[in-house]
Order: structure tokens, then C-alpha cells, then sequence
């Protein structure tokens, strides 16, 4: 496996530098964005995202282009957090009260419930959790 195909990059422009961290400004597109039928479907969706990454040893200004990079395995690990993890708990929760013959609404709802506790942790954690996810500039 090479190099590139171990790491995820985007295009942005550099936006605001402070004394410790850089903000980059991102344009996410959706895979259609680039179609040639987009204006007809509707579908293709494309928005502007803001990164902050730490400025260790970086000659960047305001206005530059750079390369946004990050390990493929730390978009794992974000898929994990937001979705799987999340999945598993519904989905134990809905067998553990269906085991208990709880009604089938009443296990449903509060299956979903569940992910209201998660996704405020998640919230309320989110510092040191952004500590694990590292971005790095290349310039272009």
C-alpha cells in the first residue's frame, strides 16, 4: 500500500493564523458535485467546512493553498465513534428489552433514547476527543 493510499487529503485555502493553530477552509463535494447533470437532478452538494490544525513549523499565510492530510485510520476511528458504536448501543438496548418483553414501542423509543445520552457525551467531550484526530498541512 503507498503512501497516498494511506491518507486522506482535501484542497483548501488558509483563512485565519493564530499563534498556535491555523484555519483552513475546505469545499466538501458530494460525488455528483462534479457531474454534468448536476443542475438537473438536484442532488450535488457541496459546503465549505473549517479545520483547525496546530502550527508547529509552518511558513503559511493568509489566502495560501494547501493540502489538508489525515491518516485514513483516523476517518476509521470517526466512522466508529458516530456510527458503529452508536448502532451497537440501539441495537443492544432493543434486544436486551425485547429479551425482557418490554412492548415493541416502548423498546423502539427507548432504544433511540439511548442515543441522546451518547451523542451529549460525545458533545461534551469533544476536546479531548479532536486531540486524537491530527491534521497536517502540505503546501501546494
Amino acid at each position: 500500500m503507498t503512501k497516498s493510499s494511506k491518507t486522506v487529503a482535501h484542497l483548501g485555502r488558509v483563512q485565519e493564523i493564530n499563534s498556535d493553530e491555523i484555519t483552513v477552509c475546505i469545499i466538501s463535494q458530494s460525488a455528483c458535485a462534479a457531474c454534468h447533470a448536476k443542475g438537473a437532478c438536484g442532488l450535488s452538494d457541496s459546503t465549505e467546512k473549517m479545520i483547525t490544525v496546530l502550527k508547529p513549523n509552518h511558513n503559511l499565510k493568509v489566502g495560501e493553498s494547501v493540502r489538508v492530510v489525515i491518516k485514513q485510520s483516523m476517518g476509521f476511528k470517526a466512522l466508529f465513534a458516530g456510527y458503529i458504536l452508536p448502532f451497537i448501543a440501539v441495537l443492544t438496548v432493543l434486544i436486551i428489552l425485547t429479551l425482557f418483553k418490554v412492548s415493541e414501542g416502548k423498546a423502539g423509543l427507548a432504544s433511540l433514547a439511548i442515543l441522546v445520552p451518547y451523542y451529549f457525551a460525545l458533545y461534551l467531550f469533544k476536546d479531548r476527543i479532536s486531540n486524537h484526530f491530527i491534521f497536517e498541512l502540505e503546501s501546494i
